[in-house]
């Protein structure tokens, strides 16, 4: 039996000729997978819906770059109960669950975690996009959808222009909820920090610009990263967002931006399958592997 399947996308297990964008993802994987066999665990890397794959066969599955499952969730999430059944998740299941939709913003909200002024907006939503807009009272929008990645169908506006995405809102509302949020203007000029965090506990931070007149700061859209060095502040605000999770994630990412009153807020919390820049710190794929480590220490 294997120990660990590090689980990825299939472009990215079968590459012929690999840009720079998927070695990044290779090496990451690699990275991982030497920490691992470095405690003495035995290590396969899968593409998830590889039909031959039998998860019976391993004793846990460490969900990575799954970069399709959001154009996929048809497919993913019986994918992913039928896994959870299986072997153990890294995540587990329920936190995944949670996880992979955006309204686990409002929990974060509701336990005192900050986060950007948001609207909840329900599938099959009888308020138009510009109504919701003139309710919140906002002047400036980010509308993006509650499951999604890569900033997929993710738009920035002006109160005035809302009726120019009404069509594309209307027609995807009818199968999946929206989030519209107040745009947070220092992701302009501040960009976003990224906190990884290895069992709650802070492992290294970078700081992520977006390219001058955008505000996606992904490297898909040509966005910058750096080192960071954050305070004690900010990784307390950090490790108190990612420890209100039960039980504690395995491993996890947590962005955060200032919002318009220049406070922290929580822009994101990545628990399913984030980039985790474990090339760029020397002990976070030991911290990652003994996490895991723990994590099937805990089950036994």
């Amino acid at each position: 039996m294997i120990d660990v399947t590090i689980l990825t996308k299939k472009d990215f297990l079968i590459a012929k000729n690999p840009d720079w964008y998927v070695k990044q993802v290779i090496l990451e994987d690699q990275l991982l997978a030497e920490a691992l066999k470095s405690f003495g665990m035995s290590v396969e890397r899968r593409y998830w819906d590889d039909p031959t794959l039998d998860l019976n066969q391993t004793r846990c599955a460490v969900v990575r770059a799954v970069w399709d499952y959001f154009h996929r969730y048809d497919e993913f999430e019986p994918w992913l109960n039928r896994a959870a059944q299986d072997t153990i998740l890294i995540n587990p299941l329920d936190t995944i669950k949670w996880n992979i939709h955006k309204s686990y913003l409002k929990d974060l909200m509701n336990d005192g975690i900050r986060i950007p002024a948001t609207k909840f907006i329900p599938q099959k939503s009888l308020t138009s996009l510009f109504g919701h807009c003139e309710q919140s009272g906002w002047q400036e929008f980010v509308l993006k959808p509650a499951i999604g990645g890569a900033a997929r169908h993710t738009y920035r506006f002006k109160r005035a222009e809302a009726k120019n995405y009404e069509s594309i809102f209307s027609e995807l509302n009818e199968h999946e909820m929206w989030l519209l949020q107040e745009f947070q203007y220092s992701i302009t000029t501040k960009g976003e920090v990224t906190h990884v965090l290895f069992d709650g506990e802070h492992s290294h931070s970078l700081i992520k610009h977006a390219k001058h007149g955008d505000f996606r700061v992904q490297d898909d859209f040509s966005g910058t990263l750096a080192h960071y060095e954050a305070s004690v502040s900010e990784i307390e605000f950090a490790q108190n967002a990612i420890r209100i999770v039960d039980p504690i994630p395995t491993y996890g990412r947590v962005d955060v931006i200032w919002g318009n009153t220049d406070q922290m807020c929580v822009s994101e919390l990545e628990l399913i399958e984030p980039e985790l820049w474990l090339r760029l710190n020397d002990q976070a794929p030991i911290s990652m592997a003994k996490a895991i480590q723990n994590r099937l220490s805990r089950s036994t």
